[in-house]
C-alpha cells in the first residue's frame, strides 16, 4: 500500500482495519479503560495507573488485531493518527454515528 500522506486518507484505512465488531469491541474495552485509569492517575496522584493506562489501551487493541482481525496495528506505521482515530471512534462509536462513518466511507 503507498504512504498515506494526510489525515483525511488515513481516517478510512483506520476504519478498514477495525473492520470486525469483535476488533472494535476491543478497542472500546481498552480504550474506556484507558481513560478510567488516567483519570484516576489524576485524582490519586498514582502515576503507576497511568502506566497501566498505556498498557490497557494498548493490550485490547493489539489482541483485537492480532487475534481478531489478523492485520497489523497502524500504531506501528502511524502512531500520532492512530491514537487520535483510536479516540475518534471511541468518542463517534458513544454519540451512534460509528455505523454512519463505515457507510460513509463505502465500508459496510
Amino acid at each position: 500500500m503507498p504512504k498515506i500522506e494526510t489525515y483525511r486518507e488515513f481516517w478510512p484505512y483506520y476504519l478498514r482495519e477495525h473492520g470486525k465488531r469483535e476488533t472494535r469491541a476491543l478497542h472500546f474495552l481498552g480504550t474506556a479503560l484507558a481513560i478510567a485509569l488516567f483519570a484516576a492517575a489524576a485524582y490519586y496522584y498514582d502515576w503507576t495507573l497511568a502506566f497501566g493506562a498505556v498498557i490497557s489501551g494498548y493490550l485490547f487493541a493489539w489482541i483485537g488485531h492480532f487475534f481478531v482481525e489478523r492485520n497489523r496495528p497502524a500504531t506501528f506505521t502511524y502512531p500520532l493518527w492512530s491514537l487520535i482515530s483510536d479516540f475518534r471512534m471511541f468518542f463517534t462509536f458513544l454519540a451512534g454515528r460509528l455505523e454512519r462513518e463505515y457507510r460513509r466511507h463505502g465500508l459496510q
